[in-house]
C-alpha cells in the first residue's frame, strides 16, 4: 500500500511536471509568435519604405521627363517664333524692294515726261524764233519796198519839177 501511494504521487508529480512543460511550451510558442509578428511587421514597414523610395525615384524621373520634354517644348517653340520672325521679315524686305522698284518706275517715267516736255519747248521756241525771223525779214523786205517806192516817188516828183521849170522857161522866152 505504501508502495502504491508513492506510487501515485509519483505519478502526480510527473504529471504536473507534464503540465508544467506544456505551460513552458505554450509560453514560448506563443512568445515565438509575438517575435515573428513584430518582425513581419518590421519587414513590412521596410518594405513599404523601399516602396516609397521606389516611387519618389519614379516620380522624380517622371518630374525630370517632364520637364525636359517642356524644355524641348519651349525650345521648338522659340524655334518656331524665329522662323517666323524670318519669315515676316523676308516679307518686309520683298514689300519694300516692290515699293523701290515702283518709286524708280515712277521716277523714270516723270524723267521722260520731262524731257518730252523740255523737248517740246525747244521745238516751240525753234519756230517762234523762225517765225521771228521770217516776219523780221518780211518787214525788211516791205520797209525795202517802201523805201524804194519813196525813192521812185522822189524822183518822179523831181522830174516833174524839172519839166515845169522848163515850160516856165519856154513861155517867157
Amino acid at each position: 500500500k505504501k508502495k502504491k501511494k508513492k506510487e501515485k504521487k509519483k505519478e502526480k508529480k510527473k504529471k504536473k511536471e507534464k503540465k508544467k512543460e506544456k505551460k513552458k511550451e505554450k509560453k514560448e510558442k506563443k512568445k515565438e509568435k509575438k517575435k515573428e509578428k513584430k518582425e513581419k511587421k518590421k519587414e513590412k514597414k521596410k518594405e513599404k519604405k523601399k516602396e516609397k523610395k521606389k516611387e519618389k525615384k519614379k516620380e522624380k524621373k517622371k518630374k525630370k521627363k517632364k520637364k525636359k520634354k517642356k524644355k524641348k517644348k519651349k525650345k521648338e517653340k522659340k524655334k518656331e517664333k524665329e522662323k517666323k520672325k524670318e519669315k515676316k521679315k523676308e516679307k518686309e524686305k520683298k514689300k519694300e524692294k516692290k515699293k523701290e522698284k515702283k518709286k524708280e518706275k515712277k521716277k523714270e517715267k516723270k524723267k521722260k515726261k520731262e524731257k518730252k516736255k523740255k523737248e517740246k519747248k525747244k521745238k516751240e521756241k525753234k519756230k517762234k524764233e523762225k517765225k521771228k525771223k521770217e516776219k523780221k525779214k518780211k518787214e525788211k523786205k516791205k520797209k525795202e519796198k517802201k523805201k524804194k517806192e519813196k525813192k521812185k516817188e522822189k524822183k518822179k516828183k523831181k522830174k516833174k519839177k524839172k519839166k515845169k521849170k522848163k515850160k516856165k522857161k519856154k513861155k517867157k522866152k
